[in-house]
Order: C-alpha cells, then structure tokens, then sequence
C-alpha cells in the first residue's frame, strides 16, 4: 500500500514506521522540526524489541497524501475539521481514511467533510515523542477498527506488519471504552504530570478515578453505547501495561500545547448536561486542565 500519515505525532509515526519496515511506501505529514528531522536520517523507532532509524517520506504538505490508499487520520481532536478540508482535494477516490484519534466522535467530523469512506480506530498504545524523528514506544499497539470496503486489506497489511488488528461492528463501543480510560488517567496525569503507574498509588486517586468511570458509564447508558469489556479490569490494567507512560493530555501541558481535553473529560460533561446525567468529578478534572492550559498561554 501506499500510506500517509496526516499528523505525524507519536502515534501515527508509530503505526506508519511499522507499516514501512513492512515494505509498504509511507509518507509523514508533520511539523517542520520532525519532517527535517526524518528526511535527514529516517524516523528513528525506540522500542524494547528493537531501536531503529526507518527511511520515509515525509513533508508539511497536506497534498502528500495525494495517491495514498491509506490515510491514518492522527491530528488533534481540535484540528479534525481544518484537517480534513486541507487533505480532500488531493485524496483518492477510493482512499481509506482511519481516524486514529481520541474521542468519539472524530469519524463523523471527518465524513462531514470528505466523501471518501471513513473508518474509525481505537488505539491502544503507549509512545511519546522523544525529540525531533525520534518516537520512543512503551507498549502495546493493538487497534480496533470498523467496517469498511477496504477495512479486512488495511487489517491483513497492519497484521502483517506486526500491528494486532480487530475489525469490529461496535467500534462506537470500543470508542467509550477508550474514551473512559482517557478520562479517569489524563488529566490526573497532567495536573501531577506524574506516569500511570505512579499516580495510581497516590492518596484517594483510585477513588477519584472510580467516581470518573461511575459518570462516564452513565452517560454511555443514556447516549444508549455498549461499552466493550470489563471497564475495571481495563482500569486497572492501564497503570499495570503503561506504568511509565504519562498521557497525551500531560504530554501536551509539559509541552506548553493545547490538549485535547474538550474531548475527553469535557465531552463526558457536555452529553451529561444534555441527558441529565451529573457529572462533577469529569467536570473537576476539565476544569484543572482547562485553568493550567489558560496559565501557559497567559505566559
């Protein structure tokens, strides 16, 4: 295949470098510093496994995408739309874009504005990125997508690039369930900007998370989802699996960047004012988050 990755950050330089040590032909959509950065040496790929540097393409340019049959979405929630309108005049007809992005609601944005077929992913892996082409991998790196035409071709590729895939019919489902990860670790983890494994032992955290997880399964229940799994088991795993990981959310503060926590826990307190559902523990951590964003930018 040829992929593009639009919005080459931790996650998607992640899946595009294990997609291009598979043979297929990636290009990186990003930010300046990074595309120098991989044009000059490749990506350089640090995992437990292996530590490598993986020639690719990679450019500013939104019009790289252009003849890609895969297109992993991996921008920020807050850019979906602006995105999405800088890549559709240079899309295939018959591209696939996968949103791989936090929230639940990023596949519909995108298909507000393009008329390719658009497929949502759960991602579950841990990375970061350690400098300029530099993304180091934690653990894990398995997805969950939805159906699509081309949905069962992408999977058997990421299969066989090392990447665990499931095509599932409740990906909205899979999307909750994420999305209750996201908001019981992110912003405890960027208010302390202290790793999973870590945080979990402080004083009454296990206590706020469990009051998190309450509200965001009874919105699920009146938004009508299905959330997947065991949602304490996943709890519970995440500070096991990821114990060095610190989220997006606090990546981002350490960064003096924007998050995504509109999406997150401010997305569980909006549809719990909408339905009627309380939600004051989400509303807490959105609130912390949003008062340290509003502190950097201040500076």
């Amino acid at each position: 295949m040829k992929v593009a990755v639009m919005g080459a950050g931790a996650v998607g330089c992640y899946y595009g470098a294990m997609l291009a040590r598979a043979g297929h032909e990636v290009v990186l959509v990003g930010r300046p510093s990074h595309v120098e950065a991989v044009k000059a040496q490749g990506l350089r790929l640090e995992t437990q496994a292996f530590d490598a540097h993986v020639r690719m393409a990679a450019s500013t340019e939104a019009g790289a995408v252009q003849g890609a049959d895969l297109v992993l979405f991996c921008v920020k929630s807050t850019d979906t739309e602006s995105a999405a309108a800088q890549i559709a005049p240079h899309l295939a007809p018959d591209a696939l874009v996968l949103t791989l992005q936090n929230g639940v609601d990023n596949d519909a944005r995108v298909r507000s504005v393009l008329s390719n077929d658009v497929a949502a992913a759960v991602v579950y892996v841990a990375t970061e990125m350690a400098g300029p082409g530099h993304v180091r991998h934690h653990g894990r790196g398995e997805l969950v997508i939805a159906p699509s035409r081309r949905s069962e071709e992408v999977a058997r590729h990421l299969e066989a690039a090392g990447v665990p895939t499931q095509i599932s019919g409740n990906v909205r489902g899979s999307l909750w369930a994420k999305l209750i990860l996201n908001c019981a670790y992110n912003a405890l983890s960027a208010v302390t900007q202290l790793p999973y494994g870590v945080l979990v032992k402080g004083t009454g955290v296990t206590d706020v998370i469990r009051d998190v997880v309450a509200e965001c399964l009874a919105v699920a229940k009146a938004e009508g989802v299905d959330v997947v799994g065991d949602t304490g088991a996943a709890i519970r795993g995440i500070a096991q699996t990821m114990p060095s990981q610190y989220s997006s959310t606090a990546q981002d503060l350490a960064r003096g960047k924007l998050s995504e926590i509109d999406h997150l826990n401010g997305l569980v307190v909006r549809r719990g004012e909408a339905l009627g559902v309380p939600t004051p523990a989400n509303r807490v951590l959105f609130v912390m988050v949003k008062l340290l964003e509003g502190k950097q930018q201040a500076r």
